[in-house]
């Protein structure tokens, strides 16, 4: 008997089966055919170079945010004081990565707004080239990193491109700006990473004293350390501290 229960609960399903297949064998597929074709006019082949370069702008966008901003000090810092907790993934990766783009979108409003303003608008109205809106929108974007570059960094990356000794930091391209900014930042984040290490290595070195005088050395002092870190970190309302000081960084110059 259940081979013929199973035949009439399976039966509606095989006959839309056999309907979907017939539906499909005479409905038409859509092919998607790329092709390489001769241009008649130079426009044509202008308009293809200028979408392929549009299009490898957009894959790299996440690392033109995350090297030409304040991102990269933001997030270092925010993990530095996510492992001198000992909290291990509280805050969740997730939510510092989310933190730090928030910070720096407050950071860099007045940098965009000036992009926005001066060389978005007037190209999408078309009052200006291409060029004359590139040119428009590094300026500010230039004018940020400057300054915060470090004139060590600055020099090391003149002298490996070989350029002559720019007279002020104006002169500068923005290819040898880029990555000494970035090496700047890194600094800068490590300088204030540890700084923050420090306290918490104090509670720290304080419990594993206090503990091995107690005799109790099978005790992880991570075990007592920890709440005394976090009730600390409470009592001075550090999120505060640390993201006011964070984004006050990028005003006081």
């Amino acid at each position: 008997m259940l081979p013929g229960v199973l035949r009439k609960a399976y039966w509606p399903l095989g006959l839309l089966l056999v309907v979907a297949a017939q539906a499909q064998a005479q409905a038409p597929i859509p092919g998607i055919n790329v092709t390489v074709g001769q241009a008649n006019t130079p426009e044509e082949v202008a308009a293809t170079l200028q979408i392929l370069i549009i299009l490898t702008v957009l894959t790299l966008a996440p690392a033109i945010l995350i090297m030409t901003t304040s991102f990269t000090r933001i997030i270092i810092v925010l993990a530095f004081i996510r492992q001198a907790l000992g909290t291990n993934q509280s805050p969740p990766t997730q939510v510092l990565v989310g933190l730090a783009l928030f910070l720096t979108f407050f950071v860099m409003e007045p940098v965009w707004s000036d992009i926005n303003q001066n060389a978005f608008r007037p190209f999408l109205d078309k009052r200006m080239n291409q060029a004359q809106a590139l040119d428009r929108a590094s300026a500010p974007l230039k004018a940020f990193m400057q300054k915060f570059v470090r004139e060590k960094d600055l020099a090391l990356f003149v002298n490996i491109a070989k350029l002559p000794r720019p007279r002020t930091i104006d002169d500068v391209p923005f290819h040898v700006i880029v990555p000494a900014f970035i090496t700047s930042e890194l600094k800068t984040a490590f300088q204030i990473g540890f700084l923050l290490y420090v306290p918490f290595l104090v509670v720290d070195l304080v419990v594993a004293s206090v503990l091995m005088a107690m005799g109790m050395m099978m005790l992880p002092p991570i075990m007592i350390s920890l709440p005394l870190k976090l009730m600390l970190f409470v009592l001075v309302d550090g999120w505060n501290l640390i993201i006011g000081s964070l984004v006050g960084s990028f005003f006081v110059r």
